[in-house]
Parts: C-alpha cells; structure tokens; sequence
C-alpha cells in the first residue's frame, strides 16, 4: 500500500499519516458524539415504557452474538486492514468465507437459541435471540468492505454510514416502543442499524468480489486471524459467564441493573475514545518498521489518550446519582454506585484500547491474546466470588481487576516496542493526579451544590472538573496542550486542501 503518492518526501509521507489519523479520530470522535447524544434521547424514551426485564432480556441475547460475529469473519478483517498489500484474490477470499460461514451461522443460531434460553434461565431470550441471529449474515457481508475503507483511511465515510444507520434505527425502535411493541423495539433497532450499515458499507467501497477462493491466502489469513479471533472469543467468553453467573446469583432485572450502568460508561468511553481502534491499527501499522518513531507515537498517543478520556469518566463517577434518574428515570437507583466503580475502572483502563490497536497494528496479535485470556479469567473468577455480596461488590471486584491488568499490559507494551517499563508507566502518573485532583473537586462541587436543581449541579460539578483538569495538565503535562492543539489546526488546513494518501487498487 503507497502510503503517498509516488515521489513524496518523508516529510509529506508523515504529514499525510499524520493528517489522515487525526482526521479519522475527529471524524469518528464527531460521529459517536451524535450518535450517543441521539441514543441518550432514545435510551430514555426506552427505559419509560420498557422494564429492566426487558433490558436484561435483550442484554443476555446480546452477549451471544458476538460469538458468532468473531466466527464468521475469523479475524480477517483485521489482517487486510494491516497487511502490506492485500490483492483481490485475498479479498475476494475472505469476502466468501465470511459469506458462506454467516449463512450456516445464523441457522445455526436459530436451532441453538432454545440451548440459550435454559442457560440464561430465561424463555424469552429464546425468540429475542433468533431475530437478532439475521445481524450475523448481515455483519458477514459488510466485513472486507468495511475493512478496505478502514484501510484507506475512509473514516469519514464510516462516520457519516454509522451515523445514518444508527439515527435511522433509533428513530424506529421509539416508534415501535410507543405502539406498544416492548422489547421488540430494541430488537428492531439492532437490526435496522445493522441492514443500513451493511448496504453503505458495501457501495461506499466500491468492490465486488472475483469469482474464486485460495487455500494459500486462506492459510495465511487464518494463522493472523486466529489470534484476533482467539482475543475476542474470550472476551466474549468472559461476558457471557458473567451475565450467566449475574443472572443465576441475583435475576434479569439485577442484571438490567448492571446493563443500564455499563451502558452509561460504554456511552462516555465511546464519546472519547470509540476512534483509537480502528484509527491506531492503521497508523501503527505504518510507522512498524521504525522503532524510535513507533516509541514517540505510541508515547504522545497515550499522553493525549488520558488528557482527552478522562474527564468525563470522572465526572461520570462523581455524578452518577444525578445523571442516571435524568437520562433513565426514576426505579434506576441501584444502577447508581455500580456505574460510579465502573467509570473509576474506566479511567484505569483509559489506554487498553490504544494498546489493542498497537499490538493489532505490529501484526503481533498471539500477544495481546495472552493478555487478554489472562485478565478475562481473572475478572471472571472476582465476578464469581464477589456476586455473593450483590452488584457494588462485582463493581468493586472490576475496579481492583482493571489496577492489575494495566500494570501487567504496562510490562508487555515495554518489551514488545523495546522501552523500559517507567517510561510506558510514567503518564500514569499524570493520570492519577487528575483523576485525583478533579475528582475531589468534583466532589466539593457536588456536595456544595445541594439543593440545586439537578441539571445545575451536573453542569457546575463538570465544570470544577474540567478546570481543575486543565490546571494539572498545565502543570505536570504542558505538551499535551500542545499536541492537541497540533492535531485541530491540522485537521482544519486538511479540510481546505487534500493531503494524497493514494493505494493501489486491488
């Protein structure tokens, strides 16, 4: 892949990386913001004529189908998106197989859902889940389309199709949830968004698969893509044993519960932070072979990764209270301090997604897949243990599972790009004292705003973190500021002229 045109300096090699990368987390950053915005709407619209139940219901299906998702693409998406120069006949083979294996997958899924039913202790689990089975050929057929526009930096174009096809769902799963349609409408809403992705994914692309298949490619792909595929598979392993385990212990509506507070967290992660996968496997991808350059980025990346994601995570743990009775109402109470340790979790486990895209981006997924099984069997053994004592204590457990799983990912980023172990730890220094910092203003603000309306408080506590936030930035980290700053004036010169990222066509 030409990463410039033909005869381009180094220099412009950079600068259109640079360019393009940065847009690329603008443009996605832009995207989840409206959407998430739009969801809180929808969300809050949902939980007054949906139960936790139902919540729990959909919740529990949910947590099945990534399984299939993983299977059906194999991980390959992931390797055309970092492979040196990925051909038609690579493509087309992977297009084929992730076809023909959603096919089988998703009728498989509609035999196996009375087997989930009983694992979940749960009947109506069991129609929720086969019509949701259709999202997996559907998820099959947008795979290497949506990779090749990862590929080419189309980022943009993403945006706007996961912008569309989520208004789009939205608007239909309040329309079926006012005509009194219950869980369906969530339903609904899963599977208009998937349709609507899958076909702009595919003529945004622009490619049509050839008319063959190659074991040589198909080898070759499976040896990168199992890795991927054994990362995932685990997490997904991890989330199905914990809502067995949640569920079993303390019921559907704990667990919806539980849901709606993770939800609340995932939404504030994914405001700030949705864009560094897709984006920092790309971009590492590139700049692999330079070991001083791959240091620099990787250490700047995660300076401005703390400095941008943690501020709403910690407002998010400090209000919790106020936030979750405006967004879902009123009956959420005990979602309240679970979503507090959540969001404190969050911001220990700020970088995970970054580090995700480094080791996808090297082309050393094996690693992070012994990561990963690591932590997951770790966290589900505290989930385990700690169910026990309710939903707080499971909270509590994930909080102390996400201190020791970032010291451990801490030692393996430093072998992995051969740096020492306090210079991949040193920005957690600055992270801990704004976390800190802002925190306990938060909190003075909460405590000093009383009596206030909800809304005010919110706004006045997000403000004391905010500006206390800046002021430690300022003091322990002044060149974040600036990269920052670096990364928007760039992206605006970008919007007048195109910077040339050119690949050949396959």
């Amino acid at each position: 892949m030409n990463v410039s045109e033909p005869g381009a300096s180094p220099g412009s090699d950079g600068q259109a990386l640079g360019h393009h990368a940065a847009s690329g987390v603008l443009w996605l950053t832009a995207q989840k913001w409206i959407v998430r915005i739009a969801g809180l709407v929808t969300i809050a619209i949902l939980t007054r004529f949906l139960s936790p139940a139902d919540f729990g219901t959909v919740a529990a299906a949910t947590t099945i189908l990534p399984f299939f998702y993983l299977i059906s693409d194999l991980g390959f998406a992931t390797y055309i998106v970092q492979a040196n120069a990925p051909d038609r006949r690579t493509l087309s083979t992977g297009f084929w197989f992730s076809t023909v294996a959603g096919l089988v997958l998703t009728a498989a899924l509609l035999l196996a859902s009375p087997l989930f039913g009983l694992l979940f202790s749960s009947p109506d689990v069991v129609p929720v889940l086969q019509a949701l089975s259709l999202t997996v050929i559907l998820t099959a057929i947008s795979s290497v389309p949506t990779a090749l526009l990862r590929r080419r930096m189309k980022f943009r174009e993403l945006a706007v199709q996961g912008l569309a096809a989520s208004l789009i769902a939205q608007v239909i799963a309040v329309a079926m949830a006012l005509a009194g349609a219950g869980v369906w409408a969530i339903v609904g809403q899963a599977l208009v968004s998937q349709l609507v992705m899958t076909v702009l994914a595919s003529v945004a692309a622009r490619w049509l698969p050839a008319m063959t298949f190659s074991w040589s490619e198909f080898t070759v792909m499976t040896n990168f893509g199992s890795k991927v595929l054994g990362i995932e598979f685990i997490a997904m392993c991890r989330a199905a044993i914990e809502a067995a385990i949640i569920s079993a212990a303390l019921g559907l509506t704990a667990f919806g519960f539980l849901t709606i507070a993770r939800k609340l967290v995932q939404i504030v992660q994914d405001l700030t932070g949705s864009a560094l996968l897709p984006v920092t496997t790309v971009a590492f991808a590139r700049i692999r072979d330079s070991s001083d350059r791959l240091i620099a980025a990787y250490l700047k990346a995660v300076r401005m990764t703390y400095a941008v994601m943690s501020p709403p995570l910690v407002l998010l743990s400090v209000a919790s209270p106020l936030i979750i009775p405006i967004v879902f109402g009123e009956g959420w109470d005990d979602s309240y301090r679970v979503a507090q340790f959540l969001a404190l979790a969050g911001t220990v486990v700020v970088g995970a997604t970054l580090d995700n895209g480094l080791f996808y981006g090297l082309g050393q997924p094996g690693r992070w897949f012994m990561y990963a099984l690591l932590v997951d069997v770790i966290t589900v053994a505290t989930t385990a243990v700690a169910v026990q004592a309710g939903l707080v204590a499971v909270s509590i457990g994930f909080l102390i599972v996400a201190v020791v799983a970032t010291v451990g990912r801490w030692m393996l980023v430093a072998t992995t790009i051969h740096t020492s172990f306090k210079k991949v730890a040193q920005p957690f220094i600055y992270l801990s004292c704004t976390v800190l910092v802002s925190g306990s203003a938060g909190t003075l603000a909460l405590i000093a705003t009383t009596g206030m309306p909800s809304l005010v408080s919110i706004l006045l506590v997000g403000l004391a973190v905010v500006v206390v936030h800046a002021g430690v930035t300022w003091l322990l980290a002044r060149p974040v500021i600036g990269d920052i700053g670096d990364i928007l004036v760039r992206y605006r010169r970008g919007a007048r002229r195109s910077v040339p990222i050119t690949e050949e066509a396959p």
